[in-house]
């Protein structure tokens, strides 16, 4: 099966991709994982991707699909793929659907959606050790001492990411750029819509249920 798994930040894509991964026996990607692994093998769409980013300037679609196909191509994808969080715009979403040919379309688009409230509750909770860099989260996964590492004693921040005011930023952003793509893959019949506000089991059930 080839299948995308869409959602806003803090929906928890990673994590059910995986499952969705392992549950299907096929592999799984992001967008930015394939950008780290072509820019560190310096090749020639790593190398042409980097020349954008020099300049501070937005990788253009066409070099981000050939980055995904190039992938997609490749002969460990023969039996099927999950794209984590990706595409993330209209236009790449048309390019894919154009790249992947009539015949070898997606098999589905799972579509996990979590409302504004909840998605800025989770990200805008998020502290991290400035020693040894483990998460915590002040509702789900509090520290012993408040402020304090429970590994290292280390002093407990939140990165500017995960500030209030850029969280809902990010979100916007997301919502502009990314909502769209649900009404473009549900209009061509493979979306499945998943309530994401559940425990990470129940959630990932409800996935694997909608790959069926």
């Amino acid at each position: 099966m080839k299948v995308i798994l869409l959602g806003p930040p803090g929906a928890g894509k990673g994590t059910q991709a995986a499952r969705v991964a392992d549950e299907l026996g096929v592999t799984r990607a992001a967008s930015g994982d394939l950008f780290r692994e072509n820019l560190r093998n310096e090749t020639e769409l790593g190398l042409l991707a980097k020349s954008y980013m020099d300049k501070g300037a937005l990788v253009p679609d066409d070099v981000t699909i050939r980055l995904v196909m190039s992938w997609i191509s490749a002969p460990e994808q023969d039996g099927g793929f999950v794209l984590d969080g990706f595409p993330r715009t209209l236009p790449q979403a048309e390019a894919l659907d154009g790249a992947l040919g009539p015949d070898g379309g997606l098999d589905r688009v799972l579509y996990v959606n979590v409302p504004e409230d909840e998605l800025v509750r989770r990200l805008a909770g998020r502290f991290i050790c400035r020693n040894c860099q483990t998460p915590y989260h002040q509702i789900t996964s509090p520290p012993k001492t408040e402020g304090k590492c429970d590994e290292c004693d280390g002093e407990l921040y939140q990165r500017d990411d995960d500030k209030a005011e850029v969280v809902m930023n990010r979100l916007k952003v997301y919502f502009d750029e990314t909502e769209p793509l649900v009404g473009h893959y549900r209009s061509s019949g493979v979306l499945r819509e998943i309530d994401g506000e559940g425990t990470v089991e129940a959630v990932g059930d409800l996935l694997v249920e909608a790959l069926q």
